[in-house]
């Protein structure tokens, strides 16, 4: 895995032995950048289920203002804070190591609100549903933000949650990467 453009282009990222993580490719993770380009620059960005931080790290070495990255794998932790302070993103990232959902609640009670969020759970297990549901009930998202989710052909994934609607969903293999907005209606 690597930093595909921008000012880490080329640099690779670190990813913990194991499978308790599974990086977005570097095929997706172009495609994906390349559809949401304009959200990118100087945004606040939410890297949630963050990973090793491929996606958030990415979206900050593209010119994002800052990332907030929540991990709960401990390994995977380590390895998301090794590749920030590899990447020289130390200034601009803040990291955690906590639930994401106990983080979303934290995040609302600090008045935090972001132009894009990633989200990337663990397969099979509701969590794109439950975060939308989360981001929507506590305003998380700017009016013209845009959420992008990952997920299995599996995962049974509804086109509204509560006032999100998908407009666009990519298909690489099994993986699905939904683009989710507020809906039109009630912008």
């Amino acid at each position: 895995m690597r930093i595909i453009s921008g000012s880490a282009k080329g640099r690779k990222i670190k990813t913990p032995d194991g499978l308790d993580t599974r990086p977005t490719s570097d095929r997706v993770k172009e495609s994906v950048f390349n559809i949401i380009l304009r959200y990118v620059f100087d945004a606040n960005v939410l890297d949630l289920f963050g990973g090793t931080g491929n996606l958030g790290l990415e979206a900050l070495s593209r010119g994002a203002n800052q990332c907030i990255f929540v991990e709960q794998n401990k390994k995977a932790y380590n390895t998301l804070r090794e590749n920030i302070s590899d990447l020289g993103f130390g200034e601009k990232a803040v990291t955690y190591n906590k639930d994401s959902f106990s983080i979303l609640n934290q995040l609302a009670i600090e008045g935090k609100s972001f132009n894009l969020i990633f989200l990337d759970p663990p397969y099979g297990k509701g969590y794109v549903e439950k975060s939308i549901e989360e981001i929507d009930k506590l305003n998380l998202l700017e009016e013209d933000g845009l959420i992008v989710s990952e997920y299995d052909n599996v995962d049974n994934v509804s086109e509204k949650i509560g006032n999100f609607e998908v407009y666009r969903t990519e298909k690489y293999g099994r993986v699905r990467i939904s683009f989710w907005r507020k809906e039109i209606g009630n912008e």
